[in-house]
């Protein structure tokens, strides 16, 4: 029996077998693709109309699909998302060509080269004391052009039935927020030399996201099955800090803000954290994780796919797994399509696998093996699955 997508999804991350494998495509960063596939892609398609992005941030680089791409690619999920204050969505439209992208924070990125945006505005780069963390000018979480559109969007989605609903509020969360804020190395020193001034910022950080998460979530009520929040935590060989102190210090952060969700809403809890956190996943699953993404299949302990899911497949579901570092970006569209049938044949069975690629599908990726990636989930992604 041929399901819709969204009771494909909702079979897929209650740990039943649906009727093929769900592919998530275009619904956040975390899933989405940059400018330069998705247009070889509408040009493969024969497709027109204005390139738009996610939280209309082109510094990002993150595309909205228009509904025609999704689609053609399958996908069973579609996005609400929150926005930039309407201040800072007009500041930054006003700023001179070319100059740094400043977001409500007070960090953000610059123009490294024509169209490509890095990282590197850092306001708090030198605070070390809790007194610097008081007298910031912190955003203002409760201004409702935030989320002003947000029930309207999320009821249209509902209405129409048709896709599973996947929220993903722009939120750096404590420990990537934490990055912007002080930049990535000082941080972590941070963490090593001053922990209790690192502990308050990533609380204070916390707060702030709570707060936003409050009206967001108030505005989707019933009309979402999927949140997605997270905190990258890895990287391809190991942890950017060790598990005694995620154990310590950003466990207990972690755990109070999924406990915070999930008491206004029963949609499931999405953690994007990339790198190899193996390690940690008897954490995730103490805490209340219930989809894990995006696998990075490349890195360490959790590229054995076999294990991951022999051990916590019963817990966690997985939405990923696709490699964006080789295959994509330099594999042929038939290696593509057996890295499709390898990450299904491992993960699919029982249930729990949404299909995505490792995070953003980069510039470098030939729209063909997008197109090759979305087929191959289709073609061998129906239940039963064999091998």
């Amino acid at each position: 029996m041929t399901l819709s997508s969204r009771e494909r999804v909702l079979a897929a991350i209650n740990h039943e077998e649906p009727d093929r494998v769900p592919i998530v495509i275009g619904a956040s960063n975390a899933t989405g693709m940059k400018l330069a596939p998705y247009r070889g892609l509408k040009r493969l398609l024969g497709l027109e109309g204005e390139d738009r992005y996610i939280y209309d941030w082109p510094e990002l680089g993150t595309v909205l699909p228009d509904e025609a791409v999704l689609e053609r690619l399958h996908s069973d999920v579609r996005g609400v998302f929150d926005a930039f204050p309407a201040e800072t969505i007009a500041r930054n439209r006003a700023r001179p060509p070319h100059s740094p992208f400043i977001d409500d924070w007070g960090s953000g990125q610059v123009e490294i080269e024509d169209g490509t945006w890095y990282p590197a505005v850092h306001p708090m780069a030198d605070a070390t004391t809790i007194d610097a963390i008081e007298r910031y000018s912190w955003p203002d979480m409760d201004d409702p052009t935030r989320v002003a559109h947000v029930r309207a969007a999320a009821a249209a989605l509902a209405s129409d039935g048709r896709h599973g609903i996947l929220a993903t509020p722009w939120l750096l969360f404590p420990f990537e927020r934490a990055f912007a804020m002080q930049g990535l190395e000082q941080f972590l020193m941070n963490l090593a030399v001053e922990p209790d001034f690192a502990e308050a910022l990533l609380r204070r950080i916390a707060g702030q996201c709570k707060v936003l998460m409050g009206h967001f979530l108030d505005e989707l009520g019933e009309n979402v099955d999927i949140v997605k929040i997270g905190d990258d935590l890895g990287t391809e060989q190991s942890l950017l800090m060790s598990p005694s102190m995620y154990r310590r210090i950003l466990k207990p952060i972690h755990a109070d803000y999924i406990a915070f969700i999930k008491q206004r809403t029963r949609a499931k809890v999405f953690f994007h954290t990339d790198g190899d956190v193996f390690d940690l996943l008897d954490d995730f699953v103490e805490i209340g994780v219930d989809i894990l993404n995006p696998v990075q299949s490349g890195s360490g302990k959790l590229g054995n796919l076999a294990e991951v899911k022999r051990r916590y497949g019963t817990n966690l579901a997985f939405c990923g797994a696709i490699d964006t570092q080789h295959v994509l970006p330099t594999g042929t569209p038939d290696e593509v399509r057996a890295e499709v049938r390898r990450a299904i044949a491992t993960l699919g069975p029982g249930g729990g696998y949404l299909l995505a690629a490792v995070h953003t599908i980069m510039n470098e990726v030939p729209p063909e093996n997008v197109l090759a990636m979305a087929d191959a989930a289709v073609e061998f992604g129906s239940y039963p699955i064999r091998g």
